[in-house]
C-alpha cells in the first residue's frame, strides 16, 4: 500500500512539508487546476451556504487558505492558522478573536480533525456564535469503506479507536486524527452533548463515497478525467442507500442553543 500511495502521489506535493504556508498555497492552485476536484469543493460550499443561518452576525470560515468559499460568499470573513495570500485573518481556532455573540456562523472544510484540543474550540465557538447560529463543517467520516481508504492510502493519522478527543500537537496541518468528527458526533455523541449543551447536533449527512478518491484530492493524482464528474455523481446517487457503510465525508451542522457558556474556557 505504501508503494501504491507513492505511485499515486501528485508530483507537485511529493516531499512538501505540510506545515508551511507555501504548501497551503500550492493546494489552492491544485484545486483550481483540477476541475473534477473543484466541482467537489463547489458542492461542499453549497451545502455549507444552505445550512448557515440568516443575519444578523458575520460568518467566519476557518482554514480558508486552500479554498475559495469567499468566491461564493463575498461577505465571508476568511481566516487560517497561517498567513496566506487572500486570507483576511491569521488565527488559532482555539482562541477566536471575536466579540461575544458576534457571529451567526462558523464554516469549516477539513479543519476540525486538525484541532488537537477541540474542547477549547467548542468553548470559544459557543462564546462567539449567537443563539440560533451554527457551525457547519465538512469532515472525513468513518465507515467500513473509509477505514480502508484513510487507513491505507491517506497520509494523515486515522484513529477511530482513539480513547480521547485530544492528540499530540506537531504542527497546524500535521497534527490530525481524521476520525475525530465521527468520534465526537457519532461514537461519543451523548458525551459531547452533555459536555457542550450550547451545541445541538442538528444534521449529519454522510456523503461522497467515491468522488473525492477519484479526484485524487490535494495530494494524489486524479484517477479519472474531469468529464467523468457527472458520471461519478450518478454513481454516488445509486450508492446512496449504502452511504452508512461507504461514505468518506459528512456534512455536520451544530446549532447554537440559548444556553449560556461557562464563564471560563474549557481546559
Amino acid at each position: 500500500m505504501r508503494l501504491l500511495r507513492r505511485l499515486l502521489e501528485h508530483p507537485l506535493t511529493r516531499g512538501r512539508p505540510l506545515d508551511e504556508a507555501e504548501t497551503t498555497v500550492l493546494r489552492r492552485e491544485l484545486i483550481w487546476s483540477k476541475p473534477f476536484l473543484r466541482r467537489i469543493y463547489e458542492d461542499w460550499y453549497n451545502l455549507i451556504r444552505e445550512r448557515l443561518p440568516p443575519p444578523p452576525g458575520a460568518v467566519v470560515e476557518l482554514g480558508s487558505g486552500a479554498g475559495f468559499l469567499r468566491e461564493l460568499m463575498p461577505e465571508l470573513i476568511t481566516s487560517d492558522v497561517m498567513v496566506c495570500p487572500g486570507v483576511q485573518l491569521a488565527l488559532d481556532a482555539q482562541r477566536l478573536p471575536f466579540a461575544d455573540a458576534s457571529l451567526r456562523g462558523l464554516a469549516m472544510v477539513d479543519v476540525l480533525h486538525h484541532l488537537p484540543r477541540c474542547r477549547r474550540f467548542f468553548a470559544e465557538a459557543a462564546r462567539c456564535v449567537r443563539a440560533g447560529g451554527a457551525i457547519v463543517a465538512v469532515e472525513p467520516w468513518v465507515t467500513a469503506w473509509s477505514r480502508i481508504v484513510y487507513g491505507r492510502l491517506h497520509h494523515e493519522p486515522f484513529l477511530p479507536d482513539a480513547a480521547t478527543w485530544e492528540f499530540p500537537r506537531t504542527g497546524p496541518l500535521s497534527s490530525a486524527n481524521q476520525a475525530l468528527p465521527w468520534i465526537l458526533f457519532e461514537r461519543d455523541r451523548s458525551a459531547f452533548e452533555r459536555e457542550f449543551p450550547q451545541w445541538r447536533v442538528g444534521e449529519i449527512r454522510p456523503m461522497m463515497p467515491v468522488r473525492y478518491l477519484l479526484s485524487g484530492g490535494v495530494g494524489l493524482r486524479a484517477l479519472v478525467p474531469c468529464w467523468a464528474h457527472p458520471l461519478a455523481v450518478r454513481l454516488e446517487a445509486l450508492l446512496a442507500p449504502l452511504l452508512p457503510s461507504l461514505a468518506m465525508f459528512a456534512c455536520v451542522v451544530l446549532h447554537r442553543t440559548a444556553i449560556s457558556p461557562p464563564a471560563t474556557s474549557a481546559p
